[in-house]
């Protein structure tokens, strides 16, 4: 790791974590064409700063965190599945899925196949939810269990989710504000808990790395955020299966080529 290597993916992070295309499965196969081995820092390192990227959710809806409590109560019911899977499945996940390229692979096809036949077949109903604090809580637990998909690198945490709010009946933009906010608890409990476990093995030089990350993925996220914000309010999902599909040809190429 270096500190140019530790600013690539805090650019890859921050650009795909809020994306329907996988952050994680996007850190994994740069460190694959980057040809550096998944140590177990490297691992805490891919994990750590996704929160930077939700860093820029707190800056960005601070107001909606402090003082909206139907919407705060929300987001704790959603969490609740994923915390609960996630803590139990945490060795598997570290030490057999993350740093698998053939899973991420076969994730970021498979799920470009489905965003594809979703948007082909998906109709937005007149009824459809168009306020956060007015889901139904059955609908914050539904929405968790989806994230939770997310566990599988390449599966995609935003995919999940907004597209199973979409499936349960919220508006386009709900859902994917929601998404954003629910990787809050999401990704701070993640990194906490892999920080608590592995913090011991890191020398100065990795804080430093770990500092570099966090700060581009901060600001890059950004950017992002309000890129996707834009993007869909006129166009849906799409386009995101496409270039998960063409992403997947795109390593295979490159791994024939290597090979």
């Amino acid at each position: 790791m270096t500190i140019f290597y530790a600013l690539i993916f805090g650019i890859v992070e921050g650009i795909s974590e809020f994306l329907p295309i996988s952050s994680t499965g996007h850190l994994i196969l740069t460190a694959q064409l980057l040809q550096l081995p998944q140590t177990e820092f490297l691992k805490s390192f891919e994990i750590a700063i996704q929160l930077g990227a939700i860093g820029s959710v707190v800056v960005l809806y601070f107001k909606s965190l402090l003082v909206d409590w139907e919407t705060i109560k929300r987001l704790a019911v959603a969490f609740i599945p994923t915390g609960v899977i996630g803590l139990g499945l945490y060795k598997l996940v570290k030490h057999f899925l993350l740093g698998n390229s053939s899973i991420v692979l076969w994730s970021l096809f498979i799920g470009g196949i489905f965003l594809i036949l979703f948007e082909l077949f998906y109709k937005e109903k007149p009824e459809a939810v168009s306020d956060i604090r007015f889901m139904t809580y059955k609908q914050a637990v539904l929405i968790g269990l989806c994230q939770s998909l997310a566990i599988i690198p390449g599966v995609s945490r935003s995919a999940a989710t907004i597209l199973g709010g979409l499936s349960l009946g919220l508006k386009r933009k709900t859902i994917v504000e929601f998404s954003f906010l629910l990787a809050i608890p999401t990704m701070l409990a993640a990194t906490v808990l892999d920080l608590a476990k592995n913090v011991h093995i890191f020398t100065s030089d990795q804080f430093g790395f770990l500092a570099v990350g966090f700060f581009s993925s901060f600001v890059i996220a950004i950017l992002a955020i309000k890129f996707f914000l834009g993007y869909i309010a006129q166009h849906n999902f799409m386009v995101f299966g496409i270039y998960r599909i063409a992403m997947v040809l795109l390593m295979l190429i490159l791994g024939q080529l290597n090979g």
